[in-house]
């Protein structure tokens, strides 16, 4: 029987509901819809899990086993009685004290993500059917929210809407009550404590309070509410629920009634504040207009919880909706959302430095509306709270202070309007809004879908990199909806008029009021016109005018090297960092890793800035893409006094702008003679004459006081300077961040920071995270003196003009050379930004978005206050000593003749220690080449003596057991299952090294790693052709033997999605998801084009020579919900494979991790920021990214403490060379371990440290023919080096006397502190590590075994199932289906074409399943299609539709009989066709941001883009016929595409950094345009393309056609050569 009627048939329908047993339906009309369980482990229906939870006498019942035999495991493992996890412990020590400064630490515990939405009628008709529509469009996204370890506790879900007065008039009534008077009263919504007589004390706190402002209590209303539907999790913590009325006889506008309540909730929080139950009360909301329904629930059962949304009583005109997905398992109650204006899905990544800029404006604020009252509203954030009860918070006090919610958001949240085509153009009032308050608030900056109202206006709008999927449509009645995704709601598409998404900086508001709908720059103009910005900015704001570099030197050489001395300057830093950036423009690239020691452990002196690393973003925000996206990113930064953000005025615009923060000698001299600013220089040097203990910390004192007094007498200026025309023994230089730290967290406490700026001029500032660092903590510009100097010096020497003479460098004049110093600074700086997914400097500036490792308490309080420093570290005194050792360089009279060379990039004999050193190569070599124990021990030996180098030398092992003869233990063969090595991408690596590896581990039965860039598939079968160690099959490679395959067990997924096609994913045993990588998160890879050989090119599908660059882990793994996704879509394609997700070592990754538990991965990996990398900058292998010690036991701590531990495999990598490391990272709780450098040299590496130059002497890391013939390694030197390891552990288990490596993961108790002493500090503290919070209730080998976490059941097991596709597939046939699809059907046709790839592979399929779904698909609709899959839509779909294609055709049109026109309306979401490598699509409307992106070969017609259309192509061709966004074709190396431009607009908005635009003249070019069109039409009958073939004459001109270079010699981009000089028509004359 054919599909298709077993669906239209309604008697047939219980069977689809069969197949999703257990799941909810919720009933439209007659229409079905199945929310299925979309994360395999996201909540569960209640009734299914009731009594499944508890390990003894539990009875599981028949539908439960069938459906979660995978999680059988579990399910049991939830200890219910122990209450303990239901608060957080923090073993971390935090100063709690009053210290006005935010604490990461409390920033870091709390994250989150979510899917939101509204509906809003604009004749303002209330109806219960608005509130109804909110709850069903809730219920449908529950895949973009996340549940708690019990698998019934949300992690938040709600509703805000008008108040339903006539509800709350039947209460009264009965309460005997008059009917409320709608003008003249406020609701609270409040959660009380639990505790009876607490939540007595709290109402009496309320009613005091209320009565003393005046207003009249008139009732508590106890919330109906129905218990039975909570989660375990969250009835321990659930409230009492009541609401409160009163009553405000005072005031008569809406305005000042709803500032009363304000003030009121204001008064009760601070009157709480000190009470044992102060954090239990919280106002929801506390409004005349608004009233918020919340909890910590599945969206699925909001409506069911709280009895009053099913009251057809409960009218509104609006609903806002929102679904919360927190990465920190402990969710509370408060936090759900909306908040009291906002509904937020994203993340704010400055959320630090914008609760410091904020708390240090509350001395500032004031309006007249408060009537004198500001000091009782203060304070304005909370650092307990989540970023967007924060940003909430912020904006409540903008509203209230009588500014809309519009101009509250665009202040607060502004869109990246520098070099906008449309805003510069055509709304220059607009941009002049932006500039004025870009110098009055910093932007609360990352990714954000905003929605609000204060029950006059609703609206949504999007953050500047629009980085959140966010989809309207409006339709005949004149209702406005808005959704995280489309599909939500059941409508009727011929009623829809209007369709579209909010691109980035977007926003639509609808004014209940008036019923009108303003979409964005009808809402911004009516904003920005209210004040004359631009004449205020012309009349007060200056624009520092630059200043010319240098043409000379100021000191002579001995006096550059004696400064370059004092102030901590390497040899390696002149030569490798300031002269390469003074020549190239560009920071310095390196290879391998950071295996040098912590600057605390090190025995060599250190600048300070050693010991701050670099936050980056990972998995609950993305990082941003500095080399294609700049747009969105600026450097400007304003110079002077921040006024009252609530005042609105010219003086406030009186400020100097810089372009950059870097400024030379010229441009710092401008501004100190700049009047206005008034600056005052502050010297830095302390006084060692009467002994050095002390005397840093009092001069630190002394500058703090200085500059108080400075900001008290008018100066907006603090220059904090090192510069001296004569340096004195006695009087050292304070570390310059040590000042600029100190100095801004002192302002912040007295309340004077908004009013002055601090600059730093400074010698002790080369390179970009030192910048990053003096901004971070709160300079706003630097001038780095010394090193423009050294850049100076040397252009003039001799050396260097002889090397531009002889043609060995390229000609740059003096000047150059400091510009090009200065470059390299800001583009390290942009990219140090991105990192963070942080576009503004202006943001970025005291936000403090790095972790510090080694420095104590003391220093941590007094200069960065609010940094996590977990280990602890130097004192004062000991950082004085340090500076010291610097400073007495330059004063000794045997002072070296040229700077010391201290090794901390290069190895080299007397430097700085490197973990994989010469010597320990050798020893290594000789023991596994030799076969040899006695040279392993010799090896052994050498890595126990060796300097401490990492945090786990500080620890040695002690037992509580007598030690066992070795022959109890488990197996080498055994332990060696859990070893697997490093992400090493075959092109970075030679194909050799690749295979060795990957033989070797399979020898071993551990796993191997793809890396980046495919496989080739002729890895994939086992060798039968062995003869002597040779196999024709893989002839390069010696020492084979039958039976060995070169397959990667572990087959990665990174950003560039090279070489990832459907056959790839399903031979892989594990997929990993590469989110971060330990030497260089938080930014994507590279592959120098000399590398990229023929071979290279055919695996990644890109063509030969062309330099590769993979982007950073942003496109469809920017939050946990999309993360959540791509596990899907994987689990999806190969149900057998465990999924893995790579992240990063640093603070607050243990919330990261739970979040990834719970998005359904099967193994989690950290790395530690020791890993290697084939190429990298240098401050990124230096600068970012923590111990794996510190990241694996908080990454352990928290899954336990949140009752996940038993979800994920837990592997750890970094730096593993031996037995011990295995067995310490055992201890911590680790249940595999990852080897990579040392892999590479087992199997013939000597640690040249020239992976990235492709010139590796052992053809190791090279692709040079001529080298790889010297690759030394055959695969039994890996087989005996690991076990040999696995021997170790043995012998070191039976020596703890224990039987097997089971018996003691996550066993801290068997490591204490060595006792050791360091040179520079006594004072660090490893309790951190030793900590313990209990073990898991499984064994690790249980977990390591349990199945492959599943889905649930989806609606491609419904199309296996049937016979004629099962058939189709077996037998090659043609099949024609019909299937009604929802948005929570996600990655529909990704488990078929699974089943097509590892039966035909990628091309070989010679049936033909045609396909047709209609309605609305979920994300990523159409994934990996392979040849013979013919998908067709009906409808409209989500976000990445045709992600990863590899064939087939994939059609997408809107339903028949539609209200607007297809051609206008956003039909398909986000990141379509990413990392396509095949077949064509073919969509009648628009798609969103980033179409195309890194698409290798399929071809693509669509009507519409929106920004970062063909970003990062590699091949194919895109034809695109209407308006596109900004940046088009960013990064395209490869393939061609045509763009339709009727209206002008598209030269502006091309990236034309490597493609030329030209117009279509080439006769190839034009048919396959045409061709493709045609086929457009004929599929999708567009009214579009029929337009253009009709009239081809008249448009075929107007298209433009962008090649980059690999395509320029193409038929279809030259006519033929001889014609190419007239044939072209140029960009100018067109």
């Amino acid at each position: 029987m054919a599909l298709q009627s077993s669906f239209s048939s309604p008697r047939l329908v219980p069977e689809r509901l069969a197949s999703y047993s257990g799941n909810n339906c919720a009933i439209f009309g007659s229409r079905v819809l199945l929310l299925g369980n979309h994360l395999g482990l996201s909540c569960d229906s209640n009734k299914r899990i009731r009594g499944v939870r508890r390990r003894n006498g539990v009875k599981w019942t028949q539908k439960s086993r069938r459906l979660h035999s995978n999680w059988s495991g579990i399910y049991a493992v939830l200890d219910i009685e122990s209450e303990a996890r239901a608060s957080k412990v923090s073993d971390r020590k935090v100063k709690q004290d009053n210290s006005k400064v935010v604490n990461l630490e409390q920033i870091l515990s709390e994250r989150g993500a979510c899917g939101v939405g509204f509906i809003a009628n604009l004749k303002q008709q209330s109806s219960h059917e608005i509130i109804k529509d909110a709850l069903t469009a809730l219920g449908c996204m529950e895949h973009r929210g996340g549940c708690g370890a019990d698998n019934d506790s949300g992690d938040g879900a709600g509703v805000m809407t008008s108040i339903p007065w006539d509800l709350y008039d039947v209460w009264a009534g009965k309460q005997g009550i008059a009917p409320l008077d709608r003008l003249h009263t406020g609701v609270g919504m409040v959660f009380l404590p639990k505790d009876e007589s607490a939540t007595n004390e709290a109402k009496t706190a309320v009613m005091n309070t209320f009565k003393k402002e005046g207003l009249e209590v008139l009732g508590w209303r106890t919330v109906p509410v129905n218990m039975d539907i909570v989660g375990y999790y969250a009835k321990l913590s659930m409230p009492n629920i009541q609401q409160v009325f009163v009553k405000i006889p005072k005031e008569e506008n809406v305005d000042d009634i709803e500032r009363e309540l304000y003030i009121c909730r204001k008064l009760i929080e601070t009157a709480v504040k000190s009470e044992t139950w102060g954090d239990e009360i919280y106002f929801c909301s506390l409004s005349n207009q608004t009233v918020v329904y919340k909890g910590m629930l599945r969206s699925e059962v909001l409506g069911q919880f709280y009895l009053d949304l099913q009251s057809d009583m409960y009218k509104s005109p609006f609903a806002i909706y929102h679904r919360r997905y927190s990465t920190n398992t402990n969710p509370r109650w408060p936090l759900a959302q909306p908040m009291r204006f906002l509904g937020h899905n994203g993340e704010i990544n400055t959320i630090q430095g914008n609760l410091n800029w904020m708390q240090s404006r509350e001395t500032s604020i004031s309006s007249p509306v408060w009537r004198g009252r500001e000091n009782e509203i203060r304070p304005y954030g909370n650092p307990k709270a989540s970023d967007s009860a924060n940003l909430d918070s912020v904006a409540e006090l903008l509203i209230r202070s009588g500014r809309s919610p519009e101009e509250a958001l665009m202040l607060l949240v502004p869109e990246a309007y520098k070099n906008h085509p449309t805003l510069m153009i055509k709304y220059p009032e607009v941009v002049d809004f932006y500039d004025y308050y870009k110098g009055q608030m910093e932007a609360w900056d990352g990714p954000a879908l905003l929605l609000f109202s204060d029950g006059k206006t609703v609206g949504a709008c999007l953050d500047r990199n629009g980085l959140r999927p966010a989809r309207y449509w409006r339709t005949a009645d004149n209702v406005v909806y808005v959704a995280s995704e489309v599909g939500v709601l059941p409508v009727d598409d011929s009623k829809v008029i209007m369709k579209g998404r909010l691109g980035p900086g977007m926003m639509i508001t609808a004014d209940l009021l008036s019923g009108e709908v303003y979409e964005n720059t009808a809402v911004k103009k009516q904003v920005a016109l209210a004040n004359p910005y631009g004449k205020w900015l012309k009349e007060n704001m200056r624009t520092l005018k630059p200043v010319n570099f240098l043409s000379s030197a100021l000191l002579d050489n001995e006096t550059i090297l004696r400064r370059q001395q004092a102030y901590g300057y390497s040899l390696e830093d002149v030569q490798m960092i300031i002269e390469t950036m003074a020549s190239q423009g560009k920071e310095p690239t390196f290879c391998m890793g950071d295996d040098i020691p912590l600057a605390a452990l090190s025995r060599k002196s250190h600048m300070i800035y050693d010991y701050f690393k670099q936050r980056f973003a990972q998995v609950t925000n993305p990082a941003i893409d500095p080399l294609r996206e700049g747009l969105v990113m600026s450097l400007e930064v304003n110079l002077g006094k921040r006024g009252n953000i609530l005042e609105v005025g010219p003086d406030n615009a009186a400020q100097v702008i810089l372009s950059s923060p870097v400024l030379n000698e010229g441009e710092l001299d401008s501004l100190t003679k700049d009047s206005k600013l008034k600056p005052r220089v502050l010297p830095i040097f302390f006084d060692i004459g009467k002994g050095l203990d002390g005397s840093l910390e009092k001069m630190l004192v002394r500058i703090c006081d200085a500059a108080d007094d400075a900001v008290r007498g008018g100066s907006q200026l603090l220059i904090l300077s090192d510069r001296s025309d004569e340096l004195e023994p006695t009087r050292p230089t304070i570390p310059i961040l040590l000042a600029v730290g100190a100095v801004h967290q002192h302002l912040i406490q007295n309340g004077l920071r908004m009013s002055a700026s601090i600059i730093a001029d400074t010698a002790q500032c080369f390179s970009t995270h030192q910048f990053a660092c003096l901004i971070g903590y709160g300079a706003s510009a630097v001038c780095p003196y010394l090193a423009l100097e050294t850049c100076r010096q040397w252009r003039l020497s001799s050396k260097t003009v002889n090397m531009m003479r002889n043609g060995k460098m390229p000609t740059v004049t003096i000047e150059q050379a400091q510009n090009n110093f200065c470059k390299a600074v800001k583009s390290g700086l942009l990219k140090i930004l991105s990192k963070m997914g942080i576009s503004l400097l202006s943001s970025y500036c005291g936000a403090q978005i790095f972790e510090i490792y080694g420095l104590g308490q003391e220093v941590v309080d007094l200069a960065f206050s609010g940094s996590v420093s977990s280990i602890g570290g130097l004192t004062f005194d000991e950082l004085a000593r340090e500076t010291l050792s610097f400073w007495v360089r330059a004063f000794s009279e045997d002072t070296a003749k040229r700077l010391e060379n201290f090794g901390f990039i290069n190895f080299r004999q007397g430097g700085e220690y490197h973990g994989n050193n010469p010597e320990m190569s050798k020893l290594l070599h000789k023991a596994i080449r030799q076969k040899s124990e006695s040279a392993f021990a010799v090896y052994q030996q050498h890595l126990a003596n060796r300097p401490v180098n990492v945090l786990r030398d500080l620890l040695e092992f002690k037992s509580d057991r007598p030690p066992i003869p070795v022959g109890k233990v488990e197996s080498a063969s055994s332990i060696v299952q859990r070893f697997c090595t490093g992400g090493m991408s075959l092109g970075a690596i030679s194909r050799e090294t690749h295979e060795a590896i990957a033989i070797a581990m399979n020898r071993l039965g551990g796993k191997s790693n793809s890396g980046e860039g495919g496989e080739d598939p002729i890895r994939w079968s086992p060798l039968t052709d062995v003869v002597d160690g040779y196999s024709p099959t893989l002839p390069h490679l010696k020492g084979l033997q039958n039976g060995d395959t070169a397959t990667s067990a572990i087959k990665q997924v990174a950003s560039g999605r090279f070489g990832v096609t459907p056959t790839f994913l399903v031979n892989a045993d594990q997929l990993e998801i590469k989110i971060a990588q330990g030497a260089k998160p938080g930014e994507g890879g590279q592959l120098p084009g000399k590398k990229v050989s023929a071979y290279i090119a055919r695996l990644r599908n890109s063509k030969p020579g062309v330099p590769l660059i993979s982007p950073p882990p942003h496109h469809d793994i920017y939050s946990i919900e999309d993360l959540a996704q791509l596990i899907f879509d994987l689990h999806q394609i190969n149900p057998m494979a465990k999924v893995s997700v790579k992240l990063v070592a640093e603070a607050g990754i243990g919330t990261v991790a739970s979040g990834v538990a719970k998005g359904n991965a099967d193994v989690i990996q950290i790395s530690g920021h020791d890993g290697g990398t084939g190429a990298s900058p240098v401050s990124s292998i230096k600068h970012a990214g923590g111990p794996w010690e510190l990241g694996l036991t908080e990454t352990h701590q928290t899954l336990i403490e949140n009752g996940l531990r038993e979800r994920v495999i837990l592997r750890v990598d970094g730096g593993f060379k031996s037995g011990v490391d295995v067995i310490m990272a055992a201890a911590m709780g680790a249940d595999e371990y990852g080897f990579g450098s040392v892999a590479m040299i087992a199997t013939g590496c000597i640690m040249a440290r020239i992976c990235h130059t492709n010139n590796c002497p052992v053809g190791v890391a090279s692709q040079r023919e001529e080298l790889r013939a010297r690759f030394p390694g055959v695969p039994g030197d890996l087989v005996n080096f690991f076990l040999y390891v696995a021997e170790e552990v043995r012998g070191m288990l039976a020596q703890l006397g224990y039987e097997k490596l089971d018996d003691i993961i996550g066993r801290t108790d068997l490591l204490r502190p060595r006792n050791i002493s360091l040179m520079k500090t006594q004072h660090l503290d490893l309790s951190y590590i030793l900590s313990n919070v209990g073990l898991p209730k499984l064994s690790s080998t249980a977990i390591r075994n349990q199945d492959v976490h599943t889905n649930g059941p989806v609606l491609d097991d419904i199309l296996l199932s049937d016979q004629e596709i099962s058939d189709g597939i077996e037998n090659e046939k043609i099949v024609n289906k019909t299937i009604k699809i929802y948005n929570v059907d996600r990655a529909v046709c990704g488990r078929i074409a699974g089943v097509i790839a590892k039966k035909y592979g990628d091309t070989g399929f010679a049936g033909q399943l045609n396909i047709t779904f209609t309605g609305s698909a979920g994300q990523s609709f159409g994934c990996f299609l392979t040849p013979g899959m013919n998908i067709r839509l009906v409808g409209e779909a989500n976000d990445y539709v045709g992600k990863g294609m590899a064939g087939g055709e994939l059609v997408v049109v809107p339903a028949g009989n539609t209200g607007f026109s297809p051609e206008d309306a956003a039909i398909v979401g986000n990141t379509c066709l990413y990392g396509a490598t095949g077949g064509q699509v073919f969509v009648r409307g628009k798609a969103g941001e980033r179409f195309a992106v890194r698409n290798s070969l399929a071809q693509a017609v669509v009507e519409g883009t929106g920004d970062h259309c063909c970003e990062y192509m590699t091949g194919g061709c895109v034809v695109v016929l209407g308006k596109v966004g900004r940046n088009v074709s960013a990064g395209m190396t490869g393939g061609i595409v045509y763009i339709l431009d009727d209206d002008d607009t598209l030269v502006p908005k091309a990236n034309k950094e490597i493609v030329k635009i030209q117009r279509v003249v080439a006769p190839a070019g034009q048919m396959q345009l045409r061709n493709l069109i045609e086929a457009h039409v004929e599929k999708t009958g567009s009214k579009k393309g029929s337009a253009i073939l009709k009239e081809w004459d008249k448009y075929l001109p107007l298209f433009w056609q962008l090649v980059p270079p690999s395509e320029e010699d193409t038929p279809e981009a030259s006519a033929e050569a001889n014609l190419s000089s007239t044939g072209e028509v140029t960009l100018q004359s067109a």
